[in-house]
């Protein structure tokens, strides 16, 4: 990546792993991702981070999540559901658990898709059962880096909205019983 410079020791681990090479290599310019390869996504998502002036910890957090989130879309058997260990979140978020075990990070990494599955389904089907958002939320440690990283990801081209606001109005929803 083009002018990438880790800033913590967890980075320089990760930079340096050729899975996470190799994802960060992989893929196309397609509908959600213009881009293409998921190196020029995360290229573009850390200069929004320098942009929005982020810092300290969040920045670390932010930045690890970023480089780990989409780098092991390439490891996803096509043929199988992408569900469950073959969802490249879960299979970024089992890379993740070798350098850190941070809940925080860790759930963020695995469960950055869930919102936009959750407004995807309302859309097609009218509703989203509020137990299906209650179990992703009960699952999310930090609900204020989690939503950051969601509206971070969605703010690139070919990205979405919607799905963003939904969010953040459901955890204003939930959040008297958190």
């Amino acid at each position: 990546m083009p002018g990438f410079n880790s800033e913590t020791t967890i980075e320089a681990a990760v930079v340096a792993d050729p899975m996470l090479l190799r994802g960060l290599a992989w893929g196309e310019p397609r509908r959600a991702h213009p881009e293409g390869t998921v190196a020029r996504h995360v290229t573009d998502l850390l200069a929004t981070i320098e942009a929005w002036g982020e810092q300290g910890a969040q920045r670390a957090d932010l930045r690890l999540v970023t480089l780990v989130h989409d780098s092991f879309k390439f490891a996803v058997t096509p043929w199988r559901p992408r569900t469950g260990e073959n969802h490249h979140a879960v299979r970024a978020r089992r890379f993740a658990e070798r350098h850190t075990g941070d809940e925080r990070v860790l759930a963020t990494i695995e469960l950055h898709d869930r919102p936009y599955a959750l407004w995807r389904r309302m859309r097609l089907t009218g509703r989203v059962p509020r137990s299906a958002v209650d179990r992703m939320l009960e699952r999310v440690p930090d609900t204020g880096l989690f939503t950051r990283f969601v509206q971070l990801d969605a703010s690139t081209e070919g990205k979405r909205h919607a799905p963003v606001e939904w969010l953040l109005d459901e955890v204003a929803k939930a959040a008297p019983s958190r």
